[in-house]
């Protein structure tokens, strides 16, 4: 069972630890790093236990950092760099906000460990879309060009940001070679051939953002975050901008779960390691509003394969409590008790009991955009 767990925060990435196994021993932030830095994302690479920054300086730009003991030292890594722009390459802009895809680096936005035997192996999902592929262990990318140069592609449009982006990254841990992303706004994507080729998996998704005749377009769909059970690959969860879906078969088909309390809407999803049945959301009101319902910070969990939901609220704050939870901030460790999730004001919260009760680590970090366990 996991002792640490790495926060990526606006200001900074934090070690948070628990020092003993048994026992009560509370858990703590123990350590800071790249204090006052814009910490967007980490991993965790369990095939070598390093650890990898993503920090975007805003101004002066994307940076990358791993540290292979654990954080005690860190060295500076190369980020993905989009190719030059050909002169003669003129895309149509998006259908919805009439703008193009810049081919330059904006967001680092998600990291992801290749399968188990390419060992070095990364891939990184960026705004504005681009899906880069590392072999060397983050010492050089390459752009993905079959994904690039689709001319699906230019159904993509910006959701929460100006421009679309790849923040999931599923690698299928039975054959490395089967990826899965989730693009907002793009709808879901798969390989099964390492990159070479692509094909939209999002049927049976629906986007109610979109006139009734291309509700169920799969290029424009907005899943939030993917989450797939690793012992279960074929069985994959998604926080979709208007709901919850879920898929059996390996993404070749979808399904949206009905009467989600509080709130089908949200960022974040985790899906239990070992058990199809069972995942994890934090719901919020959507669009303009971005808040708990009923100023209630809540974890709704289904162990029947979103058939009936519990609100979990033991230990939370409410009412008059408006913490928002990002798409990277919750995740379930190894063993599928133990829980973490972050909010956009700083708070920190743990589960020791797959979310019957949580425990408040703190409330004074800064806006938390991920969480991961070691």
């Amino acid at each position: 069972m996991s002792n640490r767990i790495w926060v990526a925060t606006r200001k900074g990435l934090f070690a948070v630890e628990r020092e003993t196994e048994s026992g009560r021993a509370p858990w703590r932030v123990a350590r800071g790093f790249f204090l006052g830095d814009n910490v967007t994302f980490a991993l965790v690479d369990g095939r070598d236990n390093a650890v990898y920054a993503a920090l975007n300086h805003g101004h002066f730009g994307t940076k990358l950092h791993r540290s292979r003991d654990g954080g005690a030292r860190w060295e500076e890594c190369a980020v993905p760099v989009y190719p030059p722009q050909p002169e003669d390459h003129d895309p149509p802009p998006n259908p919805m906000g009439g703008k193009t895809s810049p081919w330059n680096l904006e967001l680092l936005w998600t990291l992801a460990a290749g399968g188990a035997d390419e060992p070095g192996v990364l891939w990184a999902g960026t705004l504005p879309g681009g899906l880069f592929r590392s072999e060397d262990h983050g010492s050089t990318w390459n752009l993905n060009r079959p994904l690039w140069d689709d001319p699906r592609r230019f159904q993509w449009f910006g959701g929460g940001y100006d421009y679309p982006g790849i923040h999931s990254i599923c690698v299928d841990p039975r054959d490395a070679r089967r990826v899965l992303l989730g693009v907002s706004c793009g709808g879901v994507w798969e390989t099964c051939d390492a990159g070479a080729s692509w094909a939209l998996r999002a049927d049976g998704m629906r986007a109610e953002y979109m006139p009734p005749e291309r509700a169920y377009d799969p290029e424009i769909q907005d899943p939030h975050c993917i989450a797939r059970c690793r012992e279960h690959p074929d069985h994959l969860w998604v926080a979709h901008h208007n709901g919850v879906f879920r898929s059996t078969d390996g993404a070749a088909s979808w399904r949206e779960l009905k009467d989600v309390p509080p709130s089908a809407f949200g960022f974040a999803v985790a899906a239990h390691p070992s058990d199809p049945n069972t995942a994890w959301f934090v719901p919020a009101i959507k669009d303009e509003k971005r808040i708990p319902v009923d100023g209630q910070v809540v974890v709704t969990r289904t162990r029947d394969g979103g058939e009936t939901f519990e609100v979990l609220t033991e230990g939370l704050p409410g009412p008059h409590a408006y913490d928002l939870t990002f798409r990277h901030a919750l995740d379930v460790d190894e063993t599928g008790d133990r829980l973490v999730f972050g909010s956009t004001t700083g708070s920190l919260w743990v589960s020791e009991n797959q979310g019957d009760s949580w425990l408040c680590v703190t409330n004074h970090l800064p806006p938390i955009h991920a969480t991961r366990f070691v």
